[in-house]
């Protein structure tokens, strides 16, 4: 049976471990417990060698386990020290050095439920069944001998006569339903004539409960009887027991002995040498924190020494160094109580000097002179001053360097129109003291050049601040990238960290149990990185800023100011390497916000620059100077002006948007302009114009020339040769002749200005293009009225209009339509796709010419109708053949075609005299008819016969008129 105090829980090892090479034996990872022998073995001898050598503390000769625990129950029964005898022996009292406490659950046992006996208790179920089937069926063999088996059963028997109630785990007197099942109150009742008969009961009773004591006395006497060999042979063994103790006691003193002398011999020698170095650690940190406090005091002069060489990092680093070693190292230092005030004050002057310093840069780099040098003005300078006011959340400084473009832009033109002024010999400054009136006394070509000369310094301005803004952004992209360069480091560490906490706990387990660290990093063995990250981390963070090597100057501290800031020195696009310190605090959102203020200073370095400009455009417009300048000098002027903006452009990499207004404004002045005068032009060439075909000049047929080649320009001036060629009588277009007037002449090379305007400012393409529009229908309406309407009989004074007058017209209209669709091209090709809608005007143009010149055709027939209506009408049949109608008919023929012949093509002709002989053919049928002469092959018939004949033949006699069909069979009635 085991005690509660003599056995304690074994530790198991665990076979599973993975970090291990090696698998520890339990022998030797762990100390197992000794025991004492046995109180009763089961074979006793008289020699206790011949069980145990000799007890060691140290190593022990046998594993202890739970069946060394034994004990002799008669003996625990009567323990004479024991007051009484207590049933409850097991739970209340073990002697009298007994303490009861609660035993600890084991953790290597698992909690037991009765979950985990369902699957066998349906296992054995069924077998305990067919069992008890078995047992009831088959008698049980006679096994046992007869005489224990009937003691057993008598002894059984006698004890089941005491009642169950005193066998109960909870059995209590003090339990007044229990006091009442055993001592029921009715035997002590004294009532009268009752009390003979309850005093018989209740010694009744008494004698009852005193036989079930017997029963149970009997039965535990027997128990004891059956274990009296157990109890002697106890009493025995104390012998040993004492032989076992003395050699106990005399190993323990050896063992003492031992220890003795190992601790002087082992022990106090090593613990001297470490109490001596630890006075020396104690002494040298002393010293280092005298040689700390020597630095610390020289700061203030090493600062104002820092100072007077701009270095403003550096001095702010050094603040704060020194700030924190004052926090940290030398906190509660009686002597450095006002330095950190003191050193506060300082940092707030260094950020005004700073401030100060970057206004003066700022101010010194964009006024410098403006040549074709765009280098940086001191960019170590300016890198240390970024730095400084990022160091300090300063980060607003970029505003001051806008301020500063703001203003050296005004000094630009002002600087400009000054030296531009001063080398001209016509303007007098002492009477015209104003700038702008200076400027708008200049002439095109003098202000032209005043602006090129501003636009180029612009441009040279816009180029000094690009550099001198991306050096900025790049310190900014510096610090930013630095941000994110110690983040991941931190996170390395962190992983590294956790790797090596585990890997420390199992070193710390491995060299406890004895074992050597590199048999347990056989297989394993750490990166060097990780070794190395851990050196850093495993740092002590209270380490003294400089070594005892290190700060035997003041001057140390300018360039180690403290090992506890880890730096990093990067390159800037100077090539100047800056330390960025771990205590600038920025955030990536507060850098990132900074590079774009940045960008957008540049941005509106650009606007600023195109809304000078732009004022100094309106100052010259003021009197309507743009506005009357030649196409040329327009054109000349616009493209210098996108010529800046798209420089502007490449510079910035944005667009802006004011001084291309200013342009596009200037631009629709000039169309406008330009539009009036031609349509002015146009109107009072077509208001003098006697539509009489014209004479071709060699330049106009160039002009026609190289507009069928596919350019559409003006030719240029041509030289003294070329002028003497003589003027040709038709205007030859891709091999066709035109006969045309002066104006549509002039029309022509109007409509290719327009064209060439187009390509030279393509920002008025749409305007051009309605507007160029608005002067083909006022040519096509002007000429309908003065033609066709007859307003030129009283415009020119002509006396009237005459076939060839028409005819002409016609055939003008018809060069008009054919420049059309080349035009239409033109357009297009200077298009966006949203805007192809505005083609539809050169149709709907197209048709109104196209209509015109059916009119005019109508026209010309409608006169022959007439004429054919007044002469036919009077027409008798009679000799003389042929008659004098048909004379004075072919006639008027012979003079349409002489008129139009020259004027127009063959085929138009041919059409024209097909539509006039219909017109013929139908007021001769009709006089015929009223003649009554019918195709009979009578005399009448023969007369109108040969007249018609003689018709034909005139008519078919015309140039260009012999393949004509006339068809004159039509002339009949048809028999019915």
């Amino acid at each position: 049976m085991a005690s509660s105090h003599s056995s304690s829980p074994v530790p198991q090892s665990k076979s599973s471990d993975a970090f291990f090479k090696k698998e520890a034996d339990a022998t030797k990872r762990f100390r197992p417990v000794q025991s004492l022998p046995d109180v009763c073995p089961k074979e006793p001898t008289g020699n206790p060698n011949s069980l145990h050598d000799s007890p060691s503390l140290v190593v022990d000769q046998q594993r202890w386990t739970i069946y060394h625990s034994k004990v002799n129950l008669p003996a625990a029964l009567n323990d004479p020290r024991l007051a009484k005898r207590e049933s409850d022996f097991f739970t209340k009292t073990w002697g009298v050095d007994f303490v009861d406490t609660e035993v600890t659950p084991s953790f290597y046992l698992p909690q037991i439920t009765k979950e985990h006996f369902a699957s066998y208790q349906q296992e054995i179920t069924p077998r305990e069944k067919v069992h008890e089937r078995c047992k009831n069926t088959c008698t049980p063999k006679d096994t046992f001998d007869r005489t224990l088996l009937h003691t057993h059963d008598k002894s059984r028997t006698d004890l089941e006569q005491v009642p169950k109630i005193f066998m109960k785990p909870d059995f209590a007197l003090e339990d007044s339903l229990t006091f009442n099942a055993v001592l029921p109150w009715s035997h002590f009742s004294t009532a009268g004539g009752k009390g003979n008969r309850d005093a018989a009961s209740s010694k009744l009773l008494q004698e009852k409960l005193s036989h079930y004591l017997d029963i149970v006395e009997v039965n535990i006497a027997h128990q004891i009887s059956l274990r009296s060999e157990a109890f002697f042979h106890a009493m025995t063994s104390q012998h040993e027991l004492q032989d076992y103790l003395r050699k106990t006691s005399q190993a323990v003193k050896l063992l003492r002995e031992k220890i003795s002398k190992i601790d002087k011999v082992m022990c106090e020698g090593s613990l001297r040498v470490l109490r001596l170095s630890l006075t020396r650690n104690n002494c040298i940190k002393a010293y280092n924190k005298l040689k700390l406090m020597a630095t610390v005091h020289q700061t203030q002069p090493t600062v104002q020494l820092l100072l007077s060489t701009s270095e403003y990092v550096g001095a702010l680093d050094l603040i704060a160094t020194t700030q924190e070693v004052l926090q940290q190292e030398l906190q509660g230092i009686h002597s450095f109580r006002h330095l950190g005030s003191q050193l506060c004050e300082l940092e707030k002057l260094i950020d005004k000097m700073m401030i100060a310093e970057f206004s003066t840069y700022a101010r010194n780099d964009l006024n410098r002179p403006l040549e074709d040098d765009c280098q940086i003005l001191e960019e170590e300078r300016l890198v240390s001053l970024v730095f400084g006011l990022l160091k300090q959340r300063k980060l607003n400084f970029y505003e001051i360097y806008g301020d500063e473009m703001i203003n050296t832009a005004k000094n630009i033109i002002k600087q400009c129109v000054v030296n531009t002024v001063s080398q001209i010999e016509e303007i007098d400054t002492e009477v015209v003291v104003k700038l702008a009136d200076q400027m708008r006394m200049m002439n095109f070509p003098q202000w032209f050049d005043l602006l090129k000369n501003i636009f180029s310094k612009f441009t040279i301005f816009l180029k000094r601040v690009k550099a001198t803004l991306n050096t900025i952004r790049s310190v900014v992209f510096l610090v930013l990238d630095k941000n994110q360069k110690t983040r991941d480091l931190e996170d390395t560490l962190q992983k590294s960290s956790a790797k090596e906490s585990l890997v420390d706990s199992e070193v710390a387990y491995l060299t406890h149990e004895g074992m050597f660290i590199s048999d347990a990093f056989g297989d394993g063995e750490l990166l060097a990185g990780a070794a190395d990250s851990a050196s850093q981390r495993n740092t002590s963070p209270n380490s003294e800023p400089c070594s005892s090597d290190s700060v035997s100057e003041p001057e140390c501290a300018t360039d180690s100011s403290s090992s506890k800031e880890h730096t990093s020195s990067s390159g800037t696009p100077g090539g100047v390497e800056m330390m960025i310190g771990e205590d600038m605090k920025l955030t990536d959102l507060e850098l990132g916000r900074l590079a774009n203020n940045i960008q957008e200073l540049l941005y509106n370095a650009s606007d600023i620059c195109h809304d000078r400009s732009v004022k100094f455009l309106m100052a010259r417009a003021k009197d309507g100077f743009l506005e009357k300048l030649n196409s040329n000098e327009f054109v000349t002027l616009s493209r210098l002006m996108e010529g800046f903006i798209l420089d502007t452009e490449q510079i910035c990499g944005r667009k802006s948007m004011s001084l291309r207004g200013a342009l596009q404004s200037q631009a629709n002045r000039f169309v406008n302009r330009f539009h009036e005068e031609r349509k002015t032009k146009l109107s009072l060439l077509l208001d003098n114009e006697r539509w009489k075909q014209a004479e071709v000049p060699a330049e106009f047929q160039d002009l026609v020339d190289s507009v069928s080649d596919g350019r559409i320009s003006l030719p240029e001036k041509k030289t003294a040769a070329t002028e003497e060629r003589k003027p040709a009588e038709f205007l030859i277009v891709e091999g066709q002749k035109y006969a045309t007037v002066g104006t549509v002449l002039l029309l022509i090379r109007i409509i290719l200005e327009y064209c060439q305007c187009v390509d030279n400012i393509p920002s008025i393409t749409t305007d051009m293009l309605t507007r160029l529009s608005d002067l083909l229908k006022y040519f096509n309406s002007r000429s309908c009225q003065l033609v066709l309407g007859a307003g030129a009989l009283q415009v020119v004074g002509l006396k009237t209009i005459t076939t060839k007058n028409l005819a002409l017209s016609s055939r003008c209209l018809q060069l008009i339509v054919h420049y059309i669709p080349i035009i239409r091209a033109h357009f297009e090709a200077r298009l966006q796709p949203k805007q192809f809608s505005m083609l539809r005007h050169f149709d709907h143009i197209t048709k109104d010419y196209h209509d015109h010149i059916a009119e005019i055709s109508a026209k010309l027939v409608a006169i022959m109708d007439s004429l054919f209506d007044k002469l036919l009408s009077k027409y008798e049949v009679k000799a003389p053949v042929p008659s004098a109608c048909f004379r004075n008919i072919c006639k008027q023929m012979a003079k349409m075609h002489e008129a139009i012949y020259d004027l127009l093509p063959e085929e138009q002709t041919q059409m024209l005299f097909l539509r006039i002989n219909a017109s013929y053919k139908l007021h001769l049928k009709r006089q015929l008819a009223h003649l009554n002469v019918v195709n009979d092959g009578g005399p009448l018939n023969g007369l109108v016969t040969s007249d018609v004949a003689f018709y034909t033949g005139n008519l078919q006699a015309l140039k260009g008129l012999n393949n004509l069909d006339l068809n004159m069979a039509e002339i009949w009635e048809q028999k019915r």
